[in-house]
């Protein structure tokens, strides 16, 4: 799997790079900042894209046995999240070094520590996130979980579908379109895909699991491993705390109030 480590470790910041040029180029009134992150969600976006489409393939694949059937693009997606989580992270902290640089007084230190704390404050859960996947989920995905279960993987790469969603819209802030019906449409669109396939997704996999060894649903947790319930619970728990978040705004941008630009 080197070649797949060493393809994604030339995409995502190669891309990251090509993106921000491009949009510098093209609205060169926009600072270093702007440009970083917009170039940084529209690399999230493609991923998002490249692990929906995997997480389809192997579902179809995997389906006649949710357990045991298996597929090659299960084991090297998970290996081409190593490098993408590692550029995202940096990009996030990239995002924030460039807002940091307009403050002149700054020197190289001062610098750091302010872009560093602007990332911590405003990015920590993400980060949090990141560091989880890195060091807890692609090991048990690559190693622990014995090849078992590609199904179950496929299932969690396409919880991925909310993301360019979620980056429009925050695009749309970003060039103050948030007053347009496409943001509206958008916002509508977030919640569903979020819902869909970042909440019912799991209620959904106990009731796949279920069907295929005759058990009803509400009995499946208790039919299963402990370790894989509490696997679950740690995935779906930010997911739960990010779609109320996502609830809130969307009940102020339909009750009239402006959404402030973020990140």
């Amino acid at each position: 799997m080197l070649l797949v480590l060493t393809a994604g470790s030339v995409l995502f910041p190669g891309l990251f790079v090509l993106l921000s040029r491009g949009v510098q180029r093209a609205l060169p009134a926009w600072t270093q900042a702007e440009c970083a992150i917009i170039a940084a969600r529209l690399v999230s976006s493609l991923q998002a894209v490249l692990a929906t489409a995997s997480g389809l393939i192997i579902i179809s694949s995997c389906n006649k046995d949710v357990k045991y059937d298996r597929h090659w693009l299960t084991t090297a997606y998970v290996w081409l999240l190593i490098p993408y989580m590692v550029y995202d992270t940096y990009a996030m902290y990239l995002c924030h070094w460039y807002k940091c640089k307009v403050k002149k007084d700054l020197d190289a230190k001062k610098h750091f520590v302010t872009a560093m704390n602007s990332f911590l404050q405003k990015d920590f859960l993400m980060c949090v996130h990141h560091i989880a996947i890195l060091t807890i989920l692609v090991p048990i995905a690559l190693y622990f979980r014995r090849d078992l279960g590609d199904f179950f993987v496929g299932c969690l790469l396409v919880a991925e579908l909310s993301t360019p969603f979620v980056s429009l819209g925050k695009v749309l802030i970003q060039v103050k379109k948030q007053d347009t019906l496409l943001y509206k449409v958008n916002g509508v669109l977030v919640l569903l895909t979020f819902f869909l396939c970042r909440i019912l997704l799991f209620p959904f996999m106990y009731y796949v699991y279920g069907k295929q060894y005759g058990i009803p649903l509400y009995k499946v947790p208790f039919n299963i491993p402990l370790h894989c319930n509490v696997a679950n619970a740690s995935i779906m728990a930010p997911q739960v705390y990010w779609f109320c978040l996502i609830c809130r705004k969307a009940i102020r941008l339909y009750s009239g109030s402006q959404p402030s630009k973020n990140r």
